[in-house]
């Protein structure tokens, strides 16, 4: 007797083996219930924070800096920390309300966002055209970014110098070293932005027929637009760094010289002020950026922690 015949063979109808072969997302019901599944999590994904998350992220946020000026005050009135280096935050509260009464503080903080404002514009456009210009054509990248790269590597307020010793100590060399430092970061996440863009989108375009302006508008634009957005954060950010320089040299106006003015009066509580001042204003025009990220980005479904 052989052992086929030994060995009992199970039988399977042909229901049966499609059963067993019918992999399970080609169910109907399971494909209707991943589609399902992947909405309910994109529609949480988008849905807007609420109020209550909004109050607890800045209760969080400000744990850190409270718990420092506590400290820091309590220093400062035990005598453990000298008043003429480092001033308690009452005493710095205190100048602050007198620069505000005086008018002095607003009058300073309005030259020194204008001055950031005209660099920025002048050095961001100019970034965003080059790189633009220097991410969708490969000949002009062979001959604008190397130079322009080396360019970027040389620390911008090591030439500011340079710039005074051209322009002078007017008007003209604080906004070109504004522009000096607004242009790299906008030219850099620019040009990194169109480079990045799916080359599939492409394939889409050409399928659709598009014309090389609906290509940059309808492909390029919406694929850099997060890289472009980055790059506005951070040549905002470098052109409000580099107002400090522009101010401390040969300035009259603006929260730089204010510093600078203080140093020479020995006023420590209003050179605090100051960099209060850099350091909140800087910090509400990053909010701004990113909420202008959340409105104009709200397509994407990123990971938000």
């Amino acid at each position: 007797m052989s052992l086929q015949s030994e060995i009992p063979i199970p039988q399977t109808t042909v229901k049966q083996e499609r059963e067993i072969h019918t992999p399970p997302h080609s169910h109907p019901e399971a494909g209707e219930g991943a589609v399902k599944a992947a909405k309910d999590i994109v529609q949480t994904n988008r849905q807007p924070r609420s109020t209550k998350s909004w109050w607890a992220d800045l209760l969080w946020a400000s744990v850190i800096p409270v718990v420092v000026v506590v400290l820091w005050q309590w220093a400062g009135g035990a005598g453990w920390i000298s008043p003429e280096f480092m001033p308690t935050p009452w005493v710095i509260l205190n100048s602050l309300i007198h620069l505000v009464a005086s008018g002095d503080l607003a009058y300073h903080i309005g030259v020194s966002i204008q001055r950031t404002l005209l660099g920025f514009a002048i050095g961001g456009l100019l970034g965003l055209v080059l790189g633009c210009f220097t991410g969708m054509f490969r000949k002009a990248e062979y001959l604008l970014d190397p130079s322009i790269q080396v360019l970027r590597l040389v620390p911008h307020l090591a030439i500011a110098p340079l710039i005074i010793l051209w322009f002078g100590f007017g008007e003209t060399s604080k906004i070109a070293i504004i522009i000096s430092g607004s242009f790299f970061p906008m030219y850099i996440n620019t040009y990194a932005g169109i480079r990045q863009v799916d080359g599939k989108w492409f394939e889409v375009g050409r399928v659709l027929e598009f014309k090389p302006y609906q290509r940059f508008t309808r492909l390029i634009v919406p694929g850099a637009l997060p890289s472009i957005l980055l790059g506005v954060r951070l040549s905002l950010a470098v052109s409000w760094i580099s107002l400090v320089v522009a101010e401390l040299v040969g300035s009259t106006a603006g929260i730089g010289f204010m510093i600078n003015e203080a140093k020479q009066n020995s006023d420590t509580p209003v050179i605090f002020v100051g960099i209060l001042i850099f350091a909140v204003v800087g910090k509400l025009i990053d909010s701004l950026v990113r909420l202008l990220e959340r409105r104009w980005l709200h397509w994407r479904d990123a990971y938000r922690g």
